[in-house]
């Protein structure tokens, strides 16, 4: 076992090392919180959305392999830019909510490196819930327990909608309505980018605070404009790598890339998203959200497509998936605790 974790740590040499920078400037400047709060905004902002990126981007990325990653980019962090700036222009770049969770003026270290713990599970590959991973180290007991109780409330809502709309699909599907193998790709590639910026605006709205948590309420000129550029260059590096190792959770399931079944899961999941935005101000974790609308579709064409595979294999694999996050909501609660 040792054995295996030394060879796996030699031949991760490099993100290793980085993540030993890392933690030195932590170290370092945890008792400076004006460049701290610098530090974990800049970690939480890349392996934020780089974790999340398999619900919110991972088919998009996925079904555009033969398309130039800057173009990719241009259009994906175009859109960061102008929900992040309309936030600002509104007042608050985090979509309030970070309301119940209060502004400190220093930060514990334990606080810090939650968003290096995100990073490393995302080497790993574990889809894992950002927003208690990042939050609940900054927030009490009492939030914790209203977020988890949003946080079921819409995987069950995404599970059951799943259900319901992929048996529709399935239906469609076994008469030869839907999906048959000859249709307009280029139709469906433009629904497709069309679906993708709606749930990357509606996943904006529900992660920003996630990412922004370590920064001030009120965000000056300057500031917003150093945010904004950090955030469009990581979402370069991001496109750039076509997602990175945590992609390939994406690349393992059936249909998932095919642009037409890639539209109708952004739709419905940004709607699911919009829905919940707009009940309250607590934040939730998109991460459950997605693996129930996921649980949710595969239970629904295993059973009704008429074909049990490869449906059943990715059934498995999202039960797997939900396993990980399981396990990644124990270390944030455990992290919680301990901060």
């Amino acid at each position: 076992m040792i054995t295996k974790v030394v060879a796996y740590i030699k031949k991760n040499s490099r993100f290793f090392g980085m993540i030993t920078i890392f933690l030195t400037a932590i170290i370092i400047f945890q008792n400076q919180p004006h460049i701290a709060m610098w530090i974990g905004f800049g970690l939480a902002g890349y392996s934020a959305i780089a974790n999340d990126s398999i619900q919110s981007l991972g088919p998009f990325i996925a079904s555009n392999k033969n398309t130039p990653w800057w173009v990719l980019w241009l259009f994906i962090g175009g859109i960061l830019v102008a929900v992040f700036t309309y936030g600002w222009l509104q007042g608050d770049i985090a979509y309030e909510r970070l309301a119940k969770i209060p502004e400190v003026d220093s930060f514990s270290l334990m606080q810090l490196c939650a968003p290096l713990i995100l990073l490393l599970l995302t080497h790993l590959k574990m889809p894992v819930s950002t927003t208690f991973l990042l939050l609940a180290v900054f927030t009490d007991a009492k939030t914790i327990t209203s977020m988890l109780e949003k946080t079921f409330m819409g995987y069950f809502l995404a599970f059951i909608s799943a259900l319901i709309i992929w048996a529709v699909v399935a239906e469609l599907k076994k008469n030869n309505i839907l999906f048959k193998d000859n249709y307009n790709k280029k139709v469906w590639r433009v629904l497709q980018w069309f679906a993708t910026g709606y749930l990357w605006s509606t996943w904006l709205m529900q992660d920003t605070a996630n990412i922004t948590v370590f920064l001030p309420r009120t965000i000056e000129t300057t500031q917003f404009i150093a945010i904004i550029t950090t955030l469009f260059l990581g979402m370069g590096l991001l496109l750039y790598m076509r997602g990175g190792r945590i992609q390939e959770i994406i690349q393992e399931k059936t249909d998932v890339i095919d642009p037409r079944s890639a539209t109708i899961i952004n739709f419905v999941f940004g709607t699911i998203l919009l829905f919940f935005k707009n009940i309250n101000n607590l934040p939730m974790s998109t991460t459950w959200v997605f693996l129930g609308l996921l649980a949710g579709r595969e239970v629904a064409l295993s059973r009704l497509s008429g074909h049990k595979q490869p449906y059943a294999r990715t059934l498995g694999l999202v039960m797997k998936d939900v396993a990980l996050a399981s396990i990644g909501l124990v270390v944030s609660i455990a992290i919680a605790y301990l901060a």
